[in-house]
């Protein structure tokens, strides 16, 4: 991205969090790096910008707000159609989204139709996160803010086959059975059975926290 105008378009119905945003963004402004960034307020102002971009240069970046009022002629009825429609139209561009919905449904619902290359919810979102979405959608997208990630985690979770190892690791634990003595009762070494309970910890979201987090999740999600 060496010496390269990057074009921006923000799309949110307020215009102190654009001005917010844009501000954000222009901070990134370097030698190596000029930002052109172009706001609007509404379906029809946004999709004109983007059907205007179509035919002449396209835009790197595109944020939208998902929860905007419908066009004037009520196609475009919310951000997550005028998202189809950058896909459509502008398919090398990155497409960010920003929202306020925080459940499961909504954000898996997104996801499906959009497959955004960043996902941000509004609560979860500081300058510098703001920042930091930017510099990943740009170069290895994509990039999901904290609610998004747990939310997909628990999607996961849902949807994961635990192979009879893990659901005996689990079970064991559950039974008081220290990770020491687990070689005593699953086939495996003890590195090994480390290696599964760190991967199982990743799975529920629980990393940086104990054994009883782990049986906790493990429980909640009907695995114990």
């Amino acid at each position: 991205m060496n010496n390269k105008d990057i074009k921006v378009l923000i799309v949110d119905d307020h215009p102190m969090i654009i001005e917010g945003y844009k501000n954000a963004l222009l901070g990134i402004n370097s030698e190596e790096m000029t930002l052109r960034i172009d706001t609007a307020d509404s379906c029809d102002g946004a999709y004109a910008k983007i059907k205007n971009a179509s035919t002449g240069t396209p835009y790197d970046v595109v944020f939208l707000y998902i929860k905007l009022p419908p066009s004037a002629d009520g196609k475009i009825i919310s951000g997550e159609d005028l998202g189809i429609k950058v896909k459509e139209l502008l398919p090398e561009t990155k497409v960010v989204i920003l929202t306020m919905f925080n459940n499961n449904f909504r954000i898996h619902n997104i996801l499906k139709n959009i497959n955004p290359d960043g996902f941000l919810v509004k609560s979860d979102v500081t300058s510098d996160e703001l920042m930091r979405a930017f510099q990943v959608v740009l170069t290895d997208p994509p990039y999901y803010s904290h609610t998004v990630t747990k939310l997909l985690r628990t999607r996961i979770i849902n949807e994961v086959v635990l192979d009879d190892i893990d659901r005996n690791i689990l079970f064991h634990l559950s039974k008081g059975i220290k990770t020491k003595n687990l070689t005593e009762y699953i086939p495996l070494s003890l590195a090994a059975i480390e290696k599964r309970k760190r991967h199982l910890k990743e799975v529920f979201d629980v990393e940086k926290k104990g054994d009883e987090s782990l049986l906790e999740q493990a429980r909640n999600t009907g695995f114990l």
